[in-house]
């Protein structure tokens, strides 16, 4: 069974790694924070949810969605707990929630840094070590799988802070490899995504700069999470992946 944080919007990259996953035979369990959603451009469906739901059954999984606050540290445990009693154990961790609120090094608030570090690095530290802890799968099939970002000139708490997420997730492809779990652990960097935050200016730069002259849809990335999770990506380990179509 497959958890997928921060799967919140239809568009999102969250709900396509969901939908990926559950269309290639796994159970899905997914996180989200409609509050995030509400106090950014894009705004909160509550129908998503549902949607989500509806397509992610459709595919003959079982699944199960948790509304969680992740800047709370109580929030990975009660999530574990919720998901494990509603569906099962769990043997893939996907990664895909965030706080991103643009702001740069003279503008950033105390506040907004420390927001964006507890839920972009803490959050996913805790429920890295919960999963691990929780973990009773056979060795070698566990996956972790987190979704990075570069883009730190005038975002600056958001590339910080998934700058820390990058480390802590490749320090957990060595130690959970070590201790007998077994547990692969990757990140992957998607590059520009049109999730609904970019304007009709930003879509023609982007896709201008791309030698693919488009720019990335969430079911390009979710393709490779979704390989990385396989027992045919059990041998990528340790790594930073750019799934961008060579825009960097």
């Amino acid at each position: 069974m497959a958890l997928v944080t921060g799967a919140s919007r239809r568009r999102g990259i969250g709900a396509a790694i969901a939908l990926s996953l559950a269309r290639a035979g796994w159970d899905v369990a997914t996180t989200c924070w409609r509050a995030y959603d509400q106090r950014m451009p894009w705004g909160s469906d509550p129908a998503d949810s549902a949607w989500l739901r509806d397509h992610i059954e459709a595919a003959g999984a079982r699944t199960v969605a948790v509304e969680a606050d992740l800047s709370l540290v109580e929030a990975p445990a009660r999530v574990f707990d919720g998901v494990e009693t509603a569906v099962g154990p769990v043997t893939a961790l996907v990664l895909a929630h965030t706080e991103g609120v643009d702001s740069d090094i003279m503008t950033t608030t105390v506040e907004s840094f420390d927001r964006h570090f507890a839920v972009n690095a803490r959050a996913s530290w805790l429920l890295v070590r919960e999963f691990a802890r929780r973990f009773r799968g056979t060795p070698g099939r566990g996956r972790i799988v987190a979704l990075t970002s570069d883009h730190v000139a005038g975002n600056v708490p958001y590339g910080a802070s998934k700058g820390a997420l990058d480390r802590i997730v490749l320090a957990a492809a060595t130690e959970f490899g070590h201790d007998g779990r077994g547990i692969t652990a990757n990140v992957v960097n998607p590059g520009p995504t049109d999730t609904g935050w970019m304007t009709d200016d930003l879509l023609a730069e982007f896709a201008r700069r791309n030698p693919q002259g488009r720019v990335g849809q969430p079911e390009d990335c979710a393709s490779l999470v979704t390989f990385l999770c396989s027992v045919e990506g059990g041998w990528i380990n340790g790594q930073l992946v750019r799934s961008d179509g060579g825009f960097r």
